[in-house]
């Protein structure tokens, strides 16, 4: 957030209490009943401790607009948005802060088909926070407030649908889910013994301090890796805050990065549904390139951002999208990232493959990559990168978000994140040492710019 905008890269995000008041969040919740005009709003959320007065606080905001609110409850972000284009609703408000640490909150702001609403979309509700322009009803037309039961069973029932069930119970799969203290746990164990699958969990009891990071990726998954070795597991599945986002260790315990296992889900579907497009943001490896160009598909790159990267699908047509970060979407089911469907999925990646995960890693051809931060304050990430542009002048590189930085044995990113205030550095190559000395070179050019 900054003086002029709420939104950033997913939403609205902010410490609880610091960034995140209750008036500003009542305030946001206007301003977001304004935009919508009325109608089923679905709100849900996440386990976050903080939840208990920003629902009271954007259900206040909303009903104050004549919408009508729409209880649904805990439940995965996926989940709320199969719901709202499921039932025909206006729109929803999900409460959350994704993979951020416990002392954020966030809202998302999910449009009539279920999608979170694109940049120019969340302008209008901007204009209309900033300005203080609100509607604001009768008393005696306010919105109501009713419960909306049901979310996660239709959701459940709608990723059955794209799988193979018969396939993946065939296989006795053992499967250790890690849905770190939050809504992953009301979906996934489930939904996996559905599918015929052992399941153990592990950080599966709401609770919104969370066991670990909420942010899943090898250095907040070795209790994950540890259990998935010591009971011979098949999988390894790991949540974010909101289920979302799904990362994977294979039956060795290792944890392997979202750009790996996007790959073998990639590669699988395009040999399941032919030719098609694939979108993903400038952040992921050229891995991707790699497997769309073998199954004679067209891979698109976009700014870093879930909903980005949604838009585009929806605007192209195209039916599959992946993030580094174990992001995956599959327009059949829904155009946005979806951590249970992503985890079933790979089920009957191993089931029809016959293949153990490790396998299929090492059968793809090979990247390192090597992923840094640096911490900068918001209001310096523009001088920032206005320094790095200047001192990558001339070299071959992409500037479709921050910089990516092209040479002929890899390839570095460096760009701001949009929900945190540090820089990332993504660098990639074949050979590990190299990698290293390309995202060292990456973070000294954010360091020499700060």
């Amino acid at each position: 957030m900054s003086a002029k905008t709420l939104f950033g890269t997913n939403g609205i995000r902010g410490v609880v209490n610091q960034e995140l008041t209750p008036e500003f969040v009542v305030k946001v919740g206007v301003a977001i009943g304004t935009y919508f005009g009325g109608g089923r709003i679905l709100i849900g959320h996440d386990c976050r401790t903080s939840n208990t007065i920003f629902l009271y606080a954007i259900t206040a905001g909303l009903a104050s607009t004549g919408c009508t609110v729409l209880v649904g409850g805990c439940a995965p972000t996926p989940a709320l948005q199969y719901a709202v284009n499921c039932f025909k609703l206006d729109g929803a408000v999900i409460v959350t802060a994704s993979h951020n640490p416990a002392e954020y909150n966030g809202i998302k702001v999910v449009g009539c088909d279920g999608t979170e609403i694109p940049r120019e979309e969340e302008e209008k509700i901007e204009k209309s926070f900033f300005e203080g322009s609100f509607t604001r009803s009768a008393w005696n037309q306010l919105g109501s407030i009713q419960p909306f039961p049901g979310v996660i069973d239709t959701y459940k029932e709608a990723v059955k649908t794209h799988l193979d069930v018969e396939a993946i119970g065939r296989t006795p799969f053992k499967v250790v889910v890690d849905p770190v203290n939050s809504v992953g746990g009301l979906v996934t164990p489930s939904l996996l013994k559905d599918l015929g699958c052992t399941v153990v969990t592990i950080n599966a009891q709401l609770d919104g301090d969370f066991s670990r990071p909420p942010e899943p990726k090898p250095e907040t998954l070795g209790d994950l890796s540890a259990t998935v070795k010591a009971l011979h597991a098949d999988l390894g599945v790991a949540h974010d805050g909101d289920a979302d986002r799904c990362m994977f260790v294979d039956e060795q315990g290792t944890v392997v990065w979202g750009d790996k296992t996007g790959a073998v889900l990639l590669d699988y579907v395009l040999k399941k549904i032919g030719e098609s497009t694939v979108v993903t943001p400038i952040s992921s490896s050229k891995l991707l390139e790699d497997i769309v160009k073998r199954n004679g598909s067209k891979l698109v790159w976009t700014l870093v951002g879930s909903t980005i990267v949604t838009h585009t699908m929806k605007d192209m047509g195209a039916e599959v999208g992946f993030e580094d970060n174990g992001g995956f979407f599959y327009a059949p089911h829904q155009p946005v990232r979806d951590g249970a469907l992503a985890a079933s999925m790979m089920l009957e990646v191993l089931a029809k493959s016959g293949k153990p995960l490790s396998k299929l890693i090492e059968d793809l051809p090979k990247y390192a990559l090597v992923k840094e931060r640096i911490e900068c304050p918001n209001d310096k990430k523009p001088q920032v990168l206005a320094k790095v542009l200047q001192q990558t002048e001339g070299m071959n590189r992409l500037t479709i978000d921050g910089v990516k930085i092209f040479f002929d044995d890899g390839s570095v990113l460096v760009r701001p994140s949009g929900t945190e205030a540090i820089y990332r550095v993504y660098a990639e190559a074949q050979k590990e040492e190299r990698a290293k000395e390309i995202a060292d070179w990456g973070v000294t050019l954010v360091t020499k710019a700060l």
